[in-house]
């Protein structure tokens, strides 16, 4: 009589993996993982994969130890001479290069290729906030709104609903009931539909708006070129030039915008002929409380050294103190760039007013 196939390749202690195929070792090898609490994640695998895998498992009952030690060294062996993986499919490309490559060039390939651009698209749906995914809730059926609601965090799902008017809550609250029929390829249409709508967002030539670009472009302009520029502005659109001139920072602007405690290490970023040429500049009119603010936060020493320089320095030309103004003003947005200094906000300041 016949022996049982387990004891068959029980009694072939070498070459005992010879025989089995390969989704033969591969079920094998998921479930010696998952044995050993590996958490074994198959989703990304194809489809026809996860059938195939998941059949295959079915279908086997025992591995003897000798099989086992064979199937898993082959494994291992074949994981040491791998040199790199690429990711599956342009898809899989395409996330990878995610940043690396142009938003432009990223949204043509998927467009050419026509595929799944978003991989898992509640994913993105879930990191999205609440205030950009109110308006959709509102105007989506009560049915998908159901569905979204669903598939979000519960704690996200009740703060969500809590932004909405009261009737639409409460039609989708009774719709979500209705959801159990739901199939899961419904599902993953709308949330593929959802990502689409979410990314479908007009790509920008400028990483700044309008308003920062005019106000850098004005701080490093001349001030009668940029008072000429903005009293044009004020005719033209008021609400724009109040914006913009908000996002100006020049010299007149120092003791509003910097703290006391900071002019010390300001200062010591700027050349000293550059900063008598700038004080000196600033004796009269509307830069005068400038200069003092200046003078008042420095040492005694430095001021009283600084104020004997400016005298001896007499009058400056406009020119070379608006060009020796705008070197403090760089030496602040500098320090402010490497996070060395903080400035204070217009907002803050009038916060503090009120």
């Amino acid at each position: 009589m016949d022996a049982p196939p387990a004891r068959i390749e029980a009694a072939r202690p070498r070459g005992a993996a010879a025989h089995l195929t390969r989704a033969q070792k591969a079920a094998i090898i998921v479930r010696f993982l998952m044995n050993e609490g590996a958490d074994v994640s198959l989703a990304d695998l194809p489809d026809e994969l996860q059938a195939r895998l998941t059949t295959q498992m079915g279908s086997m009952r025992y591995v003897d130890r000798g099989a086992l030690a064979e199937v898993v060294a082959e494994f291992a062996n074949e994981l040491e001479g791998m040199g790199l993986t690429f990711p599956r499919g342009l898809p899989g490309a395409l996330s990878a290069l995610d940043g690396r490559i142009s938003p432009q060039t990223a949204a043509r390939l998927r467009k050419e290729a026509g595929v799944r651009q978003y991989g898992d698209p509640w994913a993105l749906i879930k990191a999205t906030d609440a205030a950009t995914l109110k308006p959709i809730l509102e105007e989506e059926s009560a049915e998908v709104a159901a569905v979204i609601l669903s598939k979000l965090d519960v704690a996200r799902a009740a703060d969500l609903l809590g932004l909405l008017p009261g009737p639409v809550a409460r039609r989708i609250t009774y719709a979500i009931s209705q959801t159990g029929s739901v199939s899961p390829q419904a599902v993953d249409r709308i949330g593929l539909a959802l990502a689409a709508q979410l990314q479908d967002v007009p790509q920008s030539a400028f990483a700044d708006g309008a308003v920062e670009r005019v106000g850098a472009i004005l701080n490093y302009s001349a001030a009668a070129i940029r008072d000429e520029v903005l009293e044009g502005l004020e005719e033209t659109d008021q609400d724009f030039a109040a914006l913009v001139r908000r996002a100006i920072f020049t010299f007149v602007h120092l003791p509003d915008r910097v703290k006391p405690v900071d002019v010390p290490r300001i200062l010591r970023e700027v050349d000293q002929s550059f900063l008598v040429d700038a004080l000196a500049g600033a004796q009269d009119g509307a830069l005068a409380p400038v200069a003092e603010f200046l003078l008042a936060n420095m040492s005694r020493r430095l001021a009283e050294a600084l104020r004997e320089e400016i005298a001896e320095r007499g009058r400056v030309p406009p020119r070379e103190a608006e060009a020796a103004q705008t070197e403090i003003v760089n030496a602040v947005r500098r320090l402010e760039a490497a996070g060395e200094i903080s400035l204070v906000r217009p907002d803050e300041e009038e916060g503090e007013d009120g």
